[in-house]
Formats: C-alpha cells, sequence, structure tokens
C-alpha cells in the first residue's frame, strides 16, 4: 500500500524531491556504472600480472626474450602501471564510497570481499614480485632443479591468487548473508 504522500514504501522520491537532491541522485546513476565498472577493471588488472605471469616460466628462455606480446604486456604492468593502476583504484574506490555512502560497508558479502582483496594484495606484493623478479630475467637449463621448483611453486601461488579472485567474484555476484 502506498503512504499518505502518494509515493510506495521502498520507491525513490517522485517530483518532488527536492532539485539539488534531484540532480545529485542522477549524477550518482549516471557515473556509478562507469565508476564500478573500472574499479573492477583496476581491481583485476593490479593482480592480473602476478597470477598470470608464473605460468610464462614455463619456457627454458628468460621470461623476459619471450616474444609473446601478452607476457610483455604483463611484464610491464608488473614493473610500472603498479602505481598507475593503484591510483586508478584508489579514486575509483573513494567515488564508490562517495556514491554508496559509507553504509556499503555494512554488508557483510562486501567486507569480506575487501578482505579477501587486500589479502590477495599482499600475496601479490610480498610473495609473488619479489620471488618472480628473480626468476623472469633467468634462462634456466634444461636440468635446473632449483628453478623449476621455484617456477612451479610460483605457480601454485598463482592457483591460490585466482581462486580467492574467484571467491570474490563469488560473493560480488551472491551477496550471501554471512553472518
Amino acid at each position: 500500500m502506498g503512504r499518505p504522500g502518494g509515493d510506495s514504501v521502498g520507491l525513490s522520491p517522485g517530483p518532488q524531491a527536492s532539485a539539488p537532491r534531484g540532480l545529485q541522485s542522477l549524477a550518482m546513476t549516471t557515473w556509478f556504472p562507469i565508476l564500478l565498472t573500472a574499479h573492477i577493471i583496476l581491481a583485476v588488472t593490479l593482480v592480473l600480472p602476478s597470477i598470470l605471469l608464473p605460468f610464462a616460466l614455463r619456457a627454458r628462455r628468460a621470461t623476459v626474450e619471450s616474444e609473446s606480446r601478452v607476457v610483455h604486456v604483463l611484464l610491464w604492468a608488473q614493473t610500472h602501471g603498479t602505481i598507475v593502476i593503484g591510483l586508478g583504484l584508489a579514486l575509483t574506490g573513494i567515488g564508490l564510497i562517495a556514491a554508496l555512502g559509507s553504509t556499503m560497508f555494512e554488508q557483510p558479502w562486501l567486507v569480506a570481499a575487501l578482505t579477501i582483496y587486500f589479502i590477495n594484495l599482499g600475496i601479490a606484493f610480498f610473495i609473488q614480485r619479489p620471488n618472480l623478479r628473480r626468476l623472469v630475467g633467468v634462462r634456466a637449463a634444461a636440468d635446473d632443479q632449483t628453478w623449476l621448483e621455484r617456477a612451479k611453486r610460483q605457480r601454485y601461488v598463482s592457483y591460490v591468487m585466482a581462486g580467492l579472485v574467484g571467491t570474490i567474484g563469488f560473493l560480488m555476484s551472491s551477496k550471501p548473508v554471512l553472518w
């Protein structure tokens, strides 16, 4: 049933709303999908090189000698792009908080997803990147067991990171009630 003012419960106010609030709401609804899309792309782009580069270590040549354009883009993003991508991620995150308000942190699934993302960033920056840096420029011999074991270990770390990204995707899409 409608309320005495004529609008239904749960619906946004109609034309009787004040102009500044209406314009602000219109601006937020226009920019929100763009901000969210940019934020998701930047968040994935920030951890993607750490997830994918260990699989380029399967070749016996140094990864920096690879002829693959994708490998070169990943190497560049890993070494040069993290500051720019991280800054863009922070700015879009601030924009999303401004658009949604601080009540978004009352959603347990979002808090869990953000926590997992920060854990994933920690793994990327403090475990994966330093270890990759040591392996990327090295040309391994076919019988270099130490290099092979280290490269294999980095791929296992990539599997863990990819699993965490998948968990974040699940939380974001299903929005389960956690507590």
